[in-house]
């Protein structure tokens, strides 16, 4: 078994995509983007935050509901609210209509006038906690160590939660209308197009849920997520959840075996299992996502590589190298996507240097996100490169007061004065002199 691992790594990892054939170099690529997904699944965070979700949802889902109905409702659209989920969980069978029906009851007695001011702000709350939750889920994935500021939060999530339903009742309408129009109705009775709008009117429930997917990969992360990246994304996490769910509707929740150990439990045991493979290929795709938009992230044994200390330095000083390039030659700014395409470097490893470089006061974000000098470079000592990357790449709080380590500590301190000695009358702008 070792050999055939070895193997198979050798052929997956060992070969240059830019010697082989187009059509090759795309299905090698494509295989590691599923080694690592395979990986991050079995590293267990996906599947430990698909479960926090589930939970996340079962206490968020009437508030989220109550918010999206009343919305529909000044609009006299709120009946069609049902269908659409009935149609999310449809893989769950009769029982997945037991369940619509308990929530919209749950929905319909929900009333913001018998509630006052704090259940309602609690409400609201409950329902953007779960949009939270998901984009928390969606920045480890991207390795995004920074959220939103708090009021982005609550605008762009309540966006979400108000305009969101309209969206998908709005898709619905005008297909249903575009459907039963006479010009589309005359049309259909000619062959071949009757064939072709057949053919389209059964696509269009998937194509509906891959446009979704794919809005929700672009906009949840809090980072720049390429449209190729999230459409293909969308377009496999369409796959999987049709799939899966015809999967989970013909041998899980047909089954009889649930009822007779779960009795009158069996229907919520099922929903929250369809409810965890539900968020759990949503969180497959989104992996996808990551991996086609930062193939430098590929790596063999599917572990996020960790850059030494030395490592970070060396990354530090490249970046102020390019930087001081740029700024020097008039030449346009980079922002991070240029610095990774550059430095050939995971997102995840450059942000926590260039986010150290930026606390330091070295480097300035532009209003477009491109780094700037923050001071002069031809005056700016080249060594507060490196503590800066030292001093603020790990908030370790000081131990010298602990005296254990007084002779680590002034051992430390010896390096350092040798550190600016050697580097003493050097700029940052002598790294491109």
């Amino acid at each position: 078994m070792g050999k055939i691992s070895s193997l198979i790594n050798s052929a997956l990892w060992d070969v240059d995509l830019s010697t082989l054939p187009r059509w090759r170099a795309w299905l090698l690529h494509s295989l590691r983007i599923a080694h690592n997904v395979v990986g991050d699944l079995a590293d267990g965070q996906l599947t430990l935050r698909a479960m926090s979700l589930v939970y996340t949802t079962l206490l968020s889902l009437v508030p989220l509901l109550a918010l999206s109905f009343s919305v529909l409702k000044g609009f006299g659209v709120h009946n069609q609210i049902e269908p659409i989920l009935l149609n999310m969980v449809a893989p769950l069978g009769e029982k997945g209509g037991e369940i619509i029906k308990q929530i919209i009851g749950f929905v319909d007695n929900t009333k913001a006038g018998v509630l006052g001011t704090l259940g309602l702000a609690f409400l609201v709350y409950t329902a953007v906690s779960l949009v939270q939750k998901i984009e928390q889920a969606f920045n480890h994935i991207w390795r995004v160590r920074r959220h939103r500021p708090l009021s982005e939060r609550f605008s762009d999530y309540l966006s979400v939660i108000m305009v969101g339903p309209i969206l998908i009742v709005s898709a619905i309408g005008l297909t249903a209308s575009v459907q039963s129009h006479t010009l589309v109705e005359s049309l259909s009775s000619i062959e071949p197009i009757g064939s072709i709008f057949t053919v389209i009117g059964r696509l269009l429930p998937y194509i509906l849920i891959m446009i979704a997917f794919t809005f929700i990969y672009i906009f949840v992360p809090n980072t720049k997520v390429k449209f190729r990246s999230a459409l293909i994304g969308g377009i496999v996490t369409a796959i999987l959840w049709v799939t899966i769910g015809w999967g989970f509707a013909n041998f899980i929740a047909g089954s009889e075996k649930y009822t007779a150990i779960y009795s009158t439990f069996a229907t919520l045991i099922l929903f929250m299992f369809w409810l965890y493979i539900a968020w759990l290929i949503l969180l497959i795709g989104s992996s996808i996502v990551f991996y086609h938009q930062h193939p430098e992230a590929l790596t063999r044994d599917s572990v996020p590589t960790r850059l030494s200390n030395r490592h970070r330095e060396q990354l530090g000083l490249a970046v102020m190298q390019l930087v001081a390039e740029r700024f020097y030659n008039n030449q346009p700014p980079l922002g991070e996507r240029g610095l990774i395409d550059q430095l050939s470097i995971p997102s995840y490893n450059l942000e926590r240097v260039t986010d150290s470089l930026v606390a330091a006061g070295l480097l300035v974000l532009s209003e477009d996100e491109k780094y700037l000098p923050a001071k002069p470079f031809d005056t700016t000592p080249l060594v507060e490169v490196l503590h800066a990357i030292r001093e603020n790449c790990n908030h370790v709080p000081a131990m010298t007061n602990n005296t254990q380590f007084s002779t680590s500590a002034k051992l430390s301190e010896h390096i350092e004065s040798h550190l600016d000695q050697a580097l003493a009358g050097k700029m940052i702008k002598n790294l491109i002199d």
